[in-house]
């Protein structure tokens, strides 16, 4: 897939003389055009391009909220009200940028359950898999960044009690406190910082995908069966096969981002966001948003306050060495029936995780949430070792090709399966 050439031929003479000079036509063509794909991609190969549609769009709409927005603590709460009341179509712009947030991290979680389904962070793949945790964690920093610029009640607050965590961590952590508090307590020197970074993240986000999609057409696509492409009739061109599948896919996913903005726009917010931030009120449940919950329940697991602080970090990072945990040679879980048992039950763990977050850390909830974390690290760290070892996989199709039309089989150029007998004619 590395050796794969441009076969773009410009046909002007300015064509020809730009492409000698800037090969920028030739590399676009040959890598979203007559690049080689496995035939046998299904719908979940398609969250990529979901991806980077959500990410054009939060950087769009944020730079136009950006343009009416005040970073102060005196002045953040009014200028988001401004945003919507008095700006045009400020109101959609917001409900954009803040329902673009969760339905991003919607794509992402379904894009990572992929990847640990069908292996796709197994060699060689080991780089392209770790850029997407770093995404994954470039993402997360830029959406908590975000959540606090409303300066609302769980804003503010939120705000407060994450950063105050950082004070936990041995000999630097007052230092990296005090830079983001910019001061002695959160206020408009925080708010300035948060705003900030907030605004510079998506683009170093947007530099890393840059590397992802470079690193992924060195390497090649995975797909379903797990299987390295062997020939050409283990593929097909990009455009129009795969192009197909992405558009309609991002036109659905887009239809279901605009039934959270125009019917439930509040929906995955907090209602104490419309209340302006008050250092002297403390809300009775303070929350984070829903993508954060499953850390932030293990968070609050654990009772000493640096190692739930570890945990919560160590929940992310452990993600990273998921190409070195998994010891079975066979990528896919449709081949692995144990292992699949096990990756559903760590889903469940995840869902039940955040579900433990939205919680009081009480009672019932803080024992079902260190149960719910031991299995979590217990995933990495003990099943995929083990049953990697000590699994029978299911039988394997001998091609990419044999496991779209079965063994033995070809594609003639009509689609059709090569040999196939012709239907007797009517006619005698």
């Amino acid at each position: 897939m590395s050796a794969h050439a441009s076969t773009y031929v410009p046909k002007s003479r300015l064509a020809k003389w730009f492409e000698s000079r800037l090969p920028i036509v030739g590399l676009v063509h040959s890598s979203f055009v007559s690049y080689p794909v496995p035939r046998n991609l299904n719908y979940f190969w398609t969250f990529g391009a979901i991806l980077m549609a959500m990410l054009i769009s939060q950087i769009v709409t944020g730079i136009w909220l950006a343009m009416h927005y005040e970073p102060t603590a005196a002045g953040a709460f009014n200028s988001v009200e401004h945003i919507m009341r008095d700006v045009n179509y400020g109101w959609l712009l917001r409900y954009m940028h803040a329902n673009g947030a969760s339905m991003f991290f919607v794509a992402v979680y379904i894009h990572m359950f992929r990847a640990l389904y069908y292996g796709s962070y197994k060699a060689p793949r080991e780089i392209l898999y770790i850029l997407g945790v770093i995404i994954y964690l470039l993402m997360m920093a830029t959406a908590f960044l975000g959540y606090t610029l409303p300066w609302g009640q769980m804003s503010f607050w939120g705000a407060t009690v994450i950063t105050s965590i950082l004070g936990a961590i041995p000999v630097v952590g007052d230092t990296i406190q005090s830079l983001l508090w910019g001061g002695y307590s959160v206020g408009s020197p925080t708010l300035n910082r948060f705003f900030s970074l907030h605004y510079l993240l998506p683009f170093m986000i947007l530099g890393v995908v840059v590397l992802h999609v470079w690193a992924l057409h060195v390497t090649g696509q995975n797909n379903p069966t797990g299987i390295p492409i062997k020939s050409d009739k283990d593929t097909v061109p990009f455009t129009p096969y795969a192009t197909i599948k992405d558009v309609f896919a991002s036109m659905v996913f887009f239809a279901f981002f605009a039934y959270w903005i125009f019917y439930q726009p509040n929906y995955l917010g907090h209602a104490d966001n419309y209340i302006p931030a008050n250092p002297a009120v403390t809300p009775a449940h303070i929350v984070p948003e829903w993508y954060f919950l499953p850390f932030y329940a293990i968070l609050r697991a654990v009772p000493d306050k640096l190692g739930g602080v570890v945990l919560m970090f160590s929940a992310v990072l452990i993600l990273a060495l998921a190409p070195w945990l998994d010891t079975s040679r066979i990528r896919s879980a449709n081949y692995r029936p144990i292992y699949r048992q096990f990756l559903w039950l760590f889903v469940s763990v995840c869902v039940a995780l955040g579900y433990l977050g939205a919680m009081p850390p009480e009672g019932g909830y803080v024992i079902a949430a260190r149960l719910c974390t031991a299995y979590y690290f217990a995933h990495f760290l003990l099943v995929m070792p083990l049953v990697g070892l000590f699994e029978t996989p299911k039988p394997m199709p001998g091609s990419i090709l044999d496991s779209v039309t079965g063994p033995g089989k070809q594609f003639s150029g009509s689609g059709m399966p090569v040999g196939a007998a012709a239907a007797p004619s009517s006619k005698g």
